[in-house]
């Protein structure tokens, strides 16, 4: 991986473009620097998220998802490497699996509100999935690995579940979007 910062105002940047890893100069609005942005942003917000209280082993997969985005971002800024392990991607489908089988079938669908760790998580989910989007195109342009996209993907899902998880830590529940439908089944119930 490249040199690591010794200055953080370099003024290197001021014409618009920014070095990668591999020491290369790209556009600061390059697919590449758009999907590594994002994921600087996702892993801010897991950040902010992680200043709620929240269940020890929540707290554990958090921090682990940001040792995990600083590797995508890594693998991002240097083109052709490879850091963020596959492992990475099983261990979100472990824990999409095991949160999920304790939360109830969704009756609807819900908005992304509840308490304030749920709200911030559902930020979190919306982040990685502009990231995934933004890893997608970038992938139509350039060849990149499967893990990064993947990882964004599993990601985005398990953030859906970890809101729905966090609602409930002190007794709450899922906030249902007020269809057309549910509206009518409580009319007539």
């Amino acid at each position: 991986m490249g040199h690591r910062l010794s200055q953080i105002a370099t003024r290197t940047g001021d014409a618009g473009t920014t070095g990668l890893g591999n020491q290369q100069r790209v556009s600061k609005n390059s697919l590449r620097v758009h999907a590594m942005g994002d994921v600087d942003e996702l892993n801010s917000h897991i950040g902010l998220l992680l200043c709620e209280d929240m269940p020890d082993d929540v707290r554990a997969v958090l921090q682990e998802v940001q040792h995990q985005l600083f590797n995508l971002g890594g693998e991002l800024s240097i083109p052709g490497y490879s850091l963020l392990p596959l492992e990475a991607v099983l261990a979100l489908d472990e824990a999409l699996a095991r949160y999920n089988a304790a939360l109830p079938k969704l009756q609807e669908f819900i908005l992304p509100a509840g308490s304030r760790a749920a709200s911030q998580a559902h930020v979190c989910r919306t982040v990685a999935r502009r990231a995934e989007r933004h890893v997608v195109a970038l992938g139509n342009e350039e060849a990149i690995n499967d893990a990064p996209r993947q990882y964004l993907n599993r990601l985005s899902d398990l953030m859906f579940v970890l809101a729905r998880v966090l609602n409930r830590m002190h007794g709450g529940d899922d906030v249902y979007w007020k269809s057309q439908r549910l509206v009518q089944q409580q009319a007539a119930g």
